[in-house]
């Protein structure tokens, strides 16, 4: 059976008809995000769309970013849970979800992280060490190409462990009470499977700091998480003052941790110096920072967004709008978009986009694409190094 047979009878399982929506929930003063220096983009050098830019960066690290963690999703143990997965159509399970966007990620967003693992590991190429126990194909060494598989793991489980529903919330629309439990029990299981394979792949690279960095990150996502939900689980409460700093700290852990540590732990598996290491730490750091900025943004400058789409009150352009307005100025603004007791989120985004915290959101987004663009200027000229330049350019682009 081809991969394209095999993808087509996953989707069946689940129930997929196309690419569904998909809705996933150091620091500057206000004074300087305005003035972070010219921006660095070279739009009419790079390429216009976010697609385009994955798919050339693809062609150059050797196969589809997608294929890094198939074999995993189509273990066996997986493709049971895949068709037993069928008994949740019709439901509003969030693990549904999840399962159609890993089979149809039309915005190449599920597996960047594992890509920009391998973009990295070849822009930097080999050490003066010679890694002799590894083989290297297209310029990337195999415990590398391992490392970005389990990156992509640990990122997969995390998103299939967010599938978990409060059951003591769930309306008649959400679907049958047993059929939500047993989602919530699917998605335990298959994350932890998820995560028993990336530490068992961990453990055969036999590298005690890479253990250790991947361990920092998993122990910084679940922390982050576990901030975003307790937020959530107050339905967007607004008694909490987050601020730009707390926000930051917290963006990291959730959406940067992973990203930054993987990318210092393939330069550690090529023997690459501390100095490399860093730098290639910085440029994880801040182009994930530069891309959970962008997507905080979407509902504030797509043409296509809903006006009745919510948004995340704990989002970068809500924080910082909240900053400059000042907290007794927010709730009131808080107040006079509620409606019959429901937030008219129509009206405050017009309040939002009327302040500052968008634009300021932007040059947030800009500031940080400039740090990883400085990183990258450590690592010699290469269709790699383009390529790590060129998703940078992809994620600041608001244009």
């Amino acid at each position: 059976m081809s991969l394209r047979q095999l993808l087509s009878r996953l989707s069946g399982y689940l129930g997929a008809s196309g690419s569904p929506h998909r809705q996933w929930w150091c620091s500057r003063s206000l004074d300087t995000i305005s003035s972070v220096g010219s921006w660095r983009g070279r739009s009419s050098r790079s390429p216009a769309h976010w697609n385009q830019v994955v798919s050339e960066a693809e062609k150059i690290v050797g196969y589809p970013a997608s294929f890094m963690s198939l074999r995993c999703l189509l273990s066996d143990e997986l493709s049971n849970i895949a068709m037993q997965l069928r008994k949740l159509v019709g439901t509003q399970h969030p693990l549904l979800t999840t399962a159609r966007g890993l089979v149809h990620d039309s915005r190449y967003n599920l597996q960047l992280r594992g890509l920009v693992v391998l973009l990295i590991s070849k822009a930097a190429g080999p050490s003066a060490e010679n890694c002799q126990n590894y083989d290297m194909v297209s310029g990337i060494y195999s415990c590398q190409r391992s490392l970005a598989e389990i990156t992509e793991l640990i990122h997969t489980a995390l998103l299939v462990h967010r599938g978990i529903v409060n059951l003591s919330e769930l309306q008649s629309s959400d679907g049958p009470l047993k059929d939500m439990k047993f989602g919530n029990k699917i998605a335990i299981l298959s994350g932890d499977f998820l995560l028993a394979n990336a530490c068992n792949g961990l453990a055969l690279l036999q590298n005690t700091k890479v253990v250790e960095l991947l361990t920092s990150a998993l122990k910084d996502l679940v922390h982050g998480v576990y901030q975003e939900n307790s937020s959530s689980a107050k339905g967007h409460s607004v008694t909490e003052n987050i601020g730009v700093s707390s926000w930051k700290e917290q963006a990291f852990r959730s959406h940067c941790a992973l990203l930054a540590n993987s990318c210092q732990a393939a330069m550690e598996l090529a023997k690459h110096d501390a100095e490399v290491q860093d730098m290639a730490f910085q440029y994880g750091k801040h182009m994930a920072m530069s891309h959970k900025i962008n997507s905080d943004l979407q509902p504030f400058i797509k043409d296509k967004t809903s006006d009745s789409t919510s948004f995340n009150l704990n989002s970068a352009p809500v924080v910082l709008h909240q900053e400059f307005l000042g907290r007794d100025l927010w709730i009131k603004q808080i107040g006079e978009a509620q409606e019959k007791g429901r937030l008219n989120y129509t009206k405050l985004r017009e309040a939002i986009k009327a302040g500052k915290g968008v634009t300021s959101a932007i040059d947030l987004c800009r500031y940080h694409g400039n740090k990883a663009l400085e990183a990258l200027e450590s690592f010699p000229p290469s269709e790699a190094r383009s390529a790590l330049e060129n998703i940078v350019f992809a994620v600041t682009r608001f244009s």
